[in-house]
């Protein structure tokens, strides 16, 4: 089979305002270079004096993109100062007081001045250039002494001034046009951004809802059975009323944390006011829940000192990974001893989860949702997790959640692989 041909990898393009930076600066040394030979071949204008005041005039275009203002003044000067530098009898053959350079030099200028920096800057540079063009006459009166010189300096005034003029207003049009696309463009993107929490809060909603309607009744029903079993059911001997008893607390705890979901789903601004939820000083009662459902489960709470300094968020995520750590092993690992440890160091909190090979192989454990929800928790708090088989072919799930600053920002932070091991002896065992 032919190999595929690999492919170039593409250059970047260039952008558009570098193209225009790029054709600006050609424009300007093409025009400095006809400028100067012009002035001093046909004007009569010393080199030198061509070479600075040709300076001036051509760099205006380029300093306007940074600082109008002095580019207008520099470009005015220039502009003045040009046309009085030229000796009448080379000069009176050529258009006058603009040579053709220095006509397109301040076409240029204007439609730059105009473009980047609004009408007000490109009119007032329009005016002082045919000011000063205007002022050329009145100091040079030989230049304009014959009805011929004159004519050709008026009609070189006028073409002057209506092409910059035009020039001018295709700037102040194009620039206008480029402000409306750039606030449509922004009004799209502000628009897709609405259009997109509106959908995210409606399908919080309907999440919301469904869930009341369909999880929290159903849950209501089973509370309501479990809590008249015994007086529906007389019969009953007491293991049972007190199993039925078990399955009501449990179906009365799930509707408050259900409440509180839809309290969080239903509040667009994120600030309902939410019931206490859950810590590590909640983990025992959890751990006792399991055991009524004939699980055995070990318990072990080490520095407890620390862990009563934790965060809110650190508390409610380590009673969260347990809980969900020992869902899972109840779930896939029936019939297997279980394990949980926390220990609260100086700036950690570690949770490990072990379960014994269970009697029978499990169906395996998957990446579902409840380890992905897991490692999302610990990794918003800066922390880490991480589940995989055991050396005893069981189970384990390590979570380490820092108390303060994110560990791993911090070079002295123990790492995971310091955790306890499922084998090290419980120092506080919950009977």
């Amino acid at each position: 089979m032919a190999r595929r041909r690999e492919r170039s990898p593409r250059r970047p393009r260039i952008s558009r305002r570098t193209s225009a930076f790029v054709a600006l600066c050609a424009a300007v040394v093409a025009l400095f270079a006809v400028l100067v030979s012009l002035q001093s071949v046909l004007y009569g204008t010393p080199l030198p004096l061509s070479f600075i005041l040709g300076a001036a005039l051509c760099g205006s275009p380029l300093l306007a993109i940074s600082r109008p203002h002095w580019a207008i003044g520099l470009f005015t000067a220039a502009a003045f100062t040009l046309p009085l530098t030229v000796v009448p009898e080379l000069a009176i053959q050529s258009p006058w007081p603009w040579s053709v350079p220095a006509l397109l030099t301040f076409v240029l200028f204007v439609g730059v001045l105009t473009f980047l920096h609004g009408a007000r800057l490109g009119a007032f540079a329009l005016i002082l250039g045919a000011i000063a063009s205007l002022l050329s006459p009145v100091l040079r009166p030989d230049m304009v002494a014959l009805p011929e010189s004159s004519a050709s300096a008026t009609a070189d005034l006028i073409v002057t001034t209506a092409v910059a003029s035009a020039m001018f207003l295709i700037a102040a049009l194009v620039a206008g046009r480029v402000r409306v696309a750039a606030e449509l463009t922004r009004e799209k993107e502000h628009s897709a951004l609405e259009e997109a929490r509106r959908a995210l809060v409606e399908e919080r909603t309907k999440i919301a809802r469904e869930l009341h309607d369909v999880v929290a009744h159903s849950m209501s029903v089973i509370q309501v059975q479990a809590s008249t079993a015994k007086y529906r059911i007389p019969e009953l001997e007491d293991a049972a009323i007190a199993e039925f008893d078990d399955i009501a607390a449990t179906a009365r705890s799930s509707l408050t944390e259900m409440r509180r979901m839809l309290g969080v789903l239903r509040t667009e601004d994120q600030s309902a006011e939410l019931a206490p939820q859950q810590g590590i000083d909640d983990i025992p009662t959890l751990v006792d829940s399991i055991r009524r459902a004939g699980v055995e489960v070990g318990l072990a709470l080490e520095g407890g000192e620390a862990g009563a300094s934790a965060t809110p968020a650190v508390q409610i995520a380590a009673f969260r990974i347990v809980q969900e750590a020992l869902s899972n092993a109840v779930r896939h690992a029936a019939g297997a001893r279980i394990s949980v440890r926390v220990r609260a160091e100086a700036r950690s909190i570690r949770i490990l989860v072990h379960n014994t090979a269970p009697p029978r192989s499990p169906e395996g454990h998957g990446g579902g949702y409840g380890l992905r929800g897991m490692r999302e928790r610990a990794e918003i708090l800066g922390g880490s997790l991480s589940a995989g088989p055991a050396s005893d072919g069981g189970w384990d799930v390590e979570a380490i959640l820092p108390l303060g600053a994110d560990p791993r920002s911090d070079p002295t932070a123990p790492s995971p692989s310091a955790a306890p091991s499922a084998a090290t002896p419980l120092e506080k065992e919950n009977p």
